[in-house]
């Protein structure tokens, strides 16, 4: 399985991992501890979530916990298509601000690592799309933030979305200028 380092530190960019075809179909290991270990991934996942979207055009995020409830999320698509969007948002950080958004899709079974101090976010890119998260926290009610999806200082390109499918949550989520500063560069 490859690991590849992307913009912001501590993202990456997991998979795909082999796919063992015969008459049947394919068999791939979907996560291993021993083998992402072995390429520098060392997270203790203890929940997994399922976020299934009817419609293309739909929008999760940009999600995150803040400490002492911060996770670190390994997202992948078991069905249909996602882009996937990460931003870091730890004050500080030579990359505070910025994004890195790769097409996670069940074909591609590439997966996206968003460390804590990043904020997580998707759109489906077609219909009937169910995403796997693993996370290294809990969901804490508490400490469960949101930034604004579309913020134009993220600079981020969604695509064209009209008559996009966003919750009550995300599309009155704060801007980056007005987000607190829950995470320290020098403290992730």
């Amino acid at each position: 399985m490859q690991v590849t380092d992307l913009e912001i530190p501590g993202c990456k960019l997991v998979g795909p991992a082999t796919r063992h075809r015969d008459a049947r179909g394919w068999f791939s290991e979907h996560w291993s501890r021993r083998t992402l270990e072995a390429a520098g991934i060392a997270h203790d996942f203890v929940q997994d979530n399922l976020a299934w979207s009817e419609r293309a055009g739909t929008v999760r995020g940009l999600h995150f916990q803040s400490p002492p409830a911060a996770q670190t999320k390994l997202v992948s698509v078991l069905r249909g298509a996602v882009l996937d969007v990460v931003v870091d948002i730890r004050s500080g950080s030579p990359t505070y601000g910025q994004h890195v958004k790769v097409e996670l899709t069940s074909e591609n079974g590439l997966m996206m690592l968003a460390p804590h101090g990043t904020a997580h976010g998707l759109v489906t890119l077609s219909d009937d799309t169910l995403v796997l998260y693993k996370v290294d926290a809990f969901f804490d009610l508490p400490n469960d933030r949101t930034l604004r999806w579309d913020d134009p200082a993220l600079g981020i390109a969604w695509p064209e979305l009209a008559g996009a499918h966003v919750s009550d949550k995300d599309a009155t989520a704060p801007l980056l200028a007005d987000l607190a500063d829950y995470f320290q560069w020098d403290s992730v």
